[in-house]
């Protein structure tokens, strides 16, 4: 029973917690704190190379626009972020031209995200919360913790190969199931970490916090009924409504409100609509002649409530 309990106590605890919150308000750069700290078996050149390679991969299997207007823009957003945070990656952006909301972070700061999800953001800064949260994963090298404790787990198992009978049938057995609720949690505190890393990432950028409620909101509004009370309880990702109180929670508890954020470019209505175009009819639009926000235009910002 002692050897039981050690594996399943190995199981729960390894590489599982995230950074822990800070009491008090973050008042200094987010590349100052820590992120990613649990078991890690990857230097940082292997997992690099690992996300080259799945990244090669990953491309034959999907659709990509490779507008260079788009591109640069929301790799220019990216690398903003990523120089508030403390990545240690370079992020590389690419889009995926599908409907869904949604994203994928591999090894090494490679980024995809949907052009549906592009096309969800109402303004820059709910654009730069999505991809906040994605270098959050980048920082905190969730894909290489993930495999780290795959590895661990292999480890463990393999003193219950002399266990001999009924009693190591049933520990190996105990071993296979305990597996994937150790996935879920993992995934789960992933995604609650790069939450809470990305808001911290699009503060220090100058972003609206806020931004990321208001793109959690609508997402959640679009996929309201659409999953059934399984699929809620079996899903690795935290619901949506959890997500947003915790964020609202940070954002109150956490962040120093400031008198102006940045909220919106006359650039991410140009770089949208440019996407839309692309995707409607497949017709590149003609190129601006300016890559950035034209200089007779300052950015719109939100000052708090």
């Amino acid at each position: 029973m002692r050897l039981a309990t050690l594996v399943v106590c190995l199981m729960i605890g390894a590489g599982l917690s995230p950074a822990a919150p800070q009491k008090d308000k973050d008042t200094c750069p987010s590349n100052g704190r820590q992120a990613g700290r649990g078991i890690n078996f990857y230097s940082r050149a292997r997992e690099l190379a690992l996300g080259r390679d799945l990244a090669m991969d990953l491309e034959r299997s999907v659709r990509l626009i490779d507008d260079p207007v788009v591109s640069e823009y929301i790799n220019r957003i990216g690398r903003n972020l990523a120089l508030n945070s403390n990545s240690q990656f370079v992020p590389r952006i690419r889009i995926i031209r599908s409907e869904d909301t949604n994203s994928v972070t591999i090894p090494g700061g490679f980024i995809y995200i949907n052009s549906g999800l592009i096309r969800a953001a109402h303004n820059e800064a709910e654009l730069a919360a999505a991809l906040a949260h994605e270098i959050g994963h980048v920082a905190a090298r969730h894909y290489t913790r993930q495999a780290s404790l795959t590895d661990l787990l292999g480890y463990s198992a393999i003193p219950l190969m002399f266990v001999g009978g009924l009693p190591g049938l049933m520990l190996q057995e105990g071993a296979s199931l305990g597996a994937p609720l150790v996935w879920k949690k993992f995934s789960r505190s992933a995604e609650g970490e790069a939450d809470r890393l990305g808001i911290q990432y699009a503060y220090d950028a100058g972003y609206d916090p806020t931004a990321f409620v208001d793109l959690l909101e609508r997402i959640s509004l679009q996929q309201l009924g659409k999953r059934n009370l399984i699929d809620k309880m079996m899903a690795e990702h935290p619901e949506i409504d959890s997500r947003i109180r915790a964020a609202q929670k940070q954002i109150q508890n956490r962040l120093t409100p400031r008198e102006q954020y940045l909220l919106q470019t006359s650039e991410f209505d140009q770089v949208k609509q440019r996407l839309i175009t692309i995707e409607s009819n497949g017709n590149v639009p003609r190129r601006p002649a300016y890559s950035s926000t034209p200089p007779d235009e300052r950015p719109r910002i939100r000052r708090p409530d």
